[in-house]
């Protein structure tokens, strides 16, 4: 097969397995409340750790970045481009976003595209994920973390190993279009905090 075909094939691949929520499966394995519908209504892990507490969702985080890693490793010992390898983990995220195993309603894909920018090199990962610790310890806000990683990552890339700048571009401008709703509400100061603790579903008195 030829490049392109590898590439269009790897795309495809990668939307699938984006499209398999991590966080729904995780919570409904645990018999925990669908996250589509608790806490933010994010199925993501910042919104699993509020339901469902630390173990659950460092199991989403893990398998959400794996779904971004996979492909895009993937595609790089297949030596396709850098532009290849940006379709290939924006088609991931794609997937994560739009699953069509769950009716096309899923998560930011910050996860997923963090996960798909670390086979680059472990000096990137230890970056992205050190950025995103920092802003969360110092704003408590998931979303202003996921934005300002997301804005560094490019930096980062150049600084670390220019080929790879495009795809993670790519990956970064994705990551805050997804994120145009929570800068609204951190505007009007109505976005929510990191929380490690359960939220508890408070009984109706109607």
């Amino acid at each position: 097969m030829n490049a392109v075909t590898v590439t269009v094939l790897m795309i495809i691949a990668a939307y699938l397995a984006g499209s398999i929520s991590s966080a729904i499966l995780v919570c409904k394995i645990r018999g925990l409340p669908d996250p589509r519908t608790s806490g933010s209504g994010n199925p993501g892990a910042t919104n699993v750790l509020r339901i469902g507490g630390v173990s659950s969702a460092v199991l989403v985080l893990f398998f959400d970045m794996l779904k971004g890693a996979a492909p895009s490793y993937l595609g790089y010992k297949m030596g396709l481009d850098a532009a290849s390898l940006g379709f290939i983990a924006v088609s991931a995220c794609l997937g994560h976003i739009l699953p069509i195993f769950f009716g096309f309603k899923g998560g930011k894909g910050v996860a997923t595209a963090f996960g798909a920018m670390a086979p680059i090199g472990g000096d990137l990962a230890l970056c992205l994920i050190l950025t995103w610790i920092v802003f969360v310890l110092l704003t408590r806000y998931s979303s202003v973390a996921a934005m300002a990683t997301a804005t560094l990552a490019p930096f980062y890339t150049w600084w670390l190993d220019e080929r790879f700048i495009l795809p993670v571009a790519m990956l970064s401008t994705l990551i805050l279009i997804r994120h145009k709703d929570n800068i609204g509400r951190l505007r009007h100061g109505e976005e929510s905090k990191v929380s490690r603790k359960k939220s508890i579903k408070k009984p109706d008195t109607k």
